[in-house]
């Protein structure tokens, strides 16, 4: 019982961990939603990804060498160029990778395309999306995300010897990291809110994700390239970046203010003179 219930405090833990760039995901992703359904559609994605992730679950215990086991034919050698053994996990980790970068891109190249910032009201309807896509998008990332953490989970409760229990805990982990992102996915919108200088801290935080992602689905793939094999982000690497990234961000806006504040000085000064 205690090896169950320590097993447990892993798994939520585990999920917690992991599930940060998700959260950061679903936070960025819902704000294409109209204001009046963000909050809502935040709440409908989690919950529908809960019930999926449980779905999910069930699938890859049941089926789990199908997704390990390379299909033949997308197996392969490219001269000396391309070498290649991709299976189900490679291929859904390298999509939800590939969207990830593009989905950070085009936000990032939006920002700096928009000349106006107070944009009129059909403007802002252009930019963004219907509540049901919004929810589209949250439920598949969410499950792009939770195939990593599912299968950790499986080898965490690998020592349990009762399939049944195993699952339940498992099951049990999910529902308890669902319902904490349920709790912090308002929080962290509410503060990208208020403070929109973030939102760019954000977006690269979330390019990072897809590079990890990236390239830990070119790993799985065994994919070499002239002969170089890919080698996937480390999880330190990973949130070593992102600690670099935060404390550059925290530097850049302190400068940036002490440089307005000394502008602002010296316009007094000039003004005076006159």
């Amino acid at each position: 019982m205690l090896e169950v219930i320590f097993t447990l405090l892993m798994l939520v833990l585990l999920q917690a961990v992991l599930g940060f760039d998700n959260l950061l995901y679903i936070s960025l992703e819902s704000k294409k939603a109209p204001i009046a359904d963000q909050k809502r559609v935040r709440k409908i994605g989690i919950l529908i990804a809960i019930g999926l992730r449980i779905v999910l679950l069930f699938v890859l215990v049941s089926i789990i060498d199908f997704f390990q086991e390379p299909f033949s034919f997308l197996t392969g050698k490219i001269d000396n160029i391309l070498d290649f053994a991709f299976n189900g996990h490679s291929l859904i980790v390298l999509a939800g990778g590939g969207f990830i970068i593009y989905t950070a891109i085009k936000e990032i190249w939006h920002m700096i395309a928009k000349h106006d910032m107070n944009l009129s009201a059909e403007d802002l309807k252009k930019g963004t999306k219907t509540a049901n896509a919004v929810v589209v998008s949250i439920v598949i990332m969410n499950l792009v995300f939770s195939f990593d953490s599912i299968l950790a989970a499986i080898g965490l409760t690998s020592d349990i010897d009762n399939a049944t229990t195993a699952f339940i805990v498992m099951a049990i982990a999910i529902i308890i990291s669902g319902i904490l992102m349920l709790v912090l996915a308002d929080k962290i919108s509410s503060f990208l809110a208020k403070n929109r200088m973030y939102e760019v801290l954000g977006l690269f935080i979330l390019f990072i994700v897809g590079i990890m992602l990236v390239t830990e689905g070119g790993h799985l793939a065994h994919l070499k390239i002239f002969g170089n094999e890919i080698v996937p982000m480390s999880k330190t690497t990973f949130y070593f970046v992102i600690v670099v990234l935060v404390i550059t961000d925290i530097v850049q806006g302190r400068y940036q203010k002490k440089l307005m504040a000394e502008q602002a000085r010296a316009n007094a000064s000039e003004g005076k003179l006159k």
